[in-house]
C-alpha cells in the first residue's frame, strides 16, 4: 500500500512538474523571442521619448556591417548610412558617435571613467533607466576601468559618491561587458574646449552581455553612452 501510495504520489508530482514547464517559456524560446526583438529593432525606425513625449533618441533604422567592414573603414561606423558593426563573439551592436577626446586608455593602465547613460529595453519597448536628467547630476554612474593588456574590465565605483542610477537600480558592481565593447576604439579624455566632444556610443546589447536584470530575464537593451575620464 505504501508503495503504491508513493508511486501515486511520484506520478502526480512529475505531472505537476510538466504543466510548471509547460506554462513557461524555455531559454532557447526567450533567446529566440530576444533574437527577433533585435532584428526587429534594426529593421524599423526607432525614436525613443520619455513618458512625456519628449525626445529623447533618434535611433532611426539600422544599417548593420561585419567587423570586417568595420576593420577597412578604419574602425569607424558611417554616421550617414546609421551604421552600426556586430561583434560576432559577443552579439554586441556598436555605433560610434564620437570617438572623444584625449587618448586610448592605455595597456597596463586603469582610469576611473563617468558614464550617463539611457537604458532602451528592446522587448519592453520602453526606457527603463537613464541618468543623463538632474536627479543623477551630481551622482554619475563612475566606473573603474582597465586595460589588462587587451582585455578590458570594469566595476562600478561606489567610494565617491555611493554609486549612480546603474548600481542603485540593480545593486551590482559589475559593469555589464557589453559597455567595455567600444573601449578598443574610443578615447577617454575631458571636454577642453567647445569644439571637442567626450566619446559616445550607441550599443545594442543582448542578455548575455547585459546587467543582471537583463541576463536573468532575458532581454535586450539600447544603450545611448558617454565617456569621460574623471580629473586625477
Amino acid at each position: 500500500m505504501k508503495k503504491t501510495l508513493f508511486i501515486l504520489l511520484a506520478i502526480c508530482s512529475l505531472l505537476l512538474t510538466i504543466a510548471s514547464c509547460s506554462d513557461g517559456e524555455t531559454y532557447a524560446e526567450q533567446k529566440n523571442k530576444e533574437y527577433k526583438a533585435i532584428q526587429s529593432f534594426l529593421e524599423r525606425d526607432i525614436v525613443i521619448r520619455d513618458k512625456d513625449g519628449n525626445l529623447v533618441c533618434n535611433v532611426g533604422k539600422i544599417t548593420p556591417i561585419s567587423e570586417e567592414d568595420f576593420i577597412n573603414q578604419d574602425y569607424t561606423t558611417n554616421l550617414e548610412k546609421n551604421e552600426y558593426v556586430l561583434f560576432g563573439n559577443s552579439g554586441v551592436y556598436m555605433q560610434i558617435v564620437r570617438k572623444g577626446t584625449g587618448e586610448k586608455l592605455e595597456r597596463g593602465k586603469t582610469a576611473r571613467v563617468i558614464c550617463r547613460f539611457i537604458e532602451f529595453n528592446i522587448l519592453g519597448d520602453s526606457i527603463q533607466l537613464r541618468n543623463d536628467v538632474n536627479f543623477w547630476h551630481s551622482s554619475p554612474d563612475i566606473i573603474k576601468v582597465s586595460n589588462n593588456y587587451g582585455s578590458f574590465s570594469a566595476d562600478f565605483d561606489t567610494e565617491i559618491n555611493g554609486g549612480g542610477a546603474m548600481y542603485n537600480q540593480y545593486s551590482s558592481l559589475s559593469v555589464p561587458s557589453g559597455w567595455l565593447v567600444p573601449f578598443p576604439y574610443i578615447h577617454i579624455g575631458r571636454q577642453d574646449s567647445a569644439e571637442e566632444g567626450i566619446a559616445k556610443v550607441r550599443l545594442i546589447v543582448p542578455h548575455s552581455e547585459g546587467q543582471v536584470s537583463a541576463t536573468s530575464n532575458v532581454y535586450p537593451c539600447f544603450y545611448e553612452l558617454t565617456f569621460q575620464k574623471m580629473r586625477d
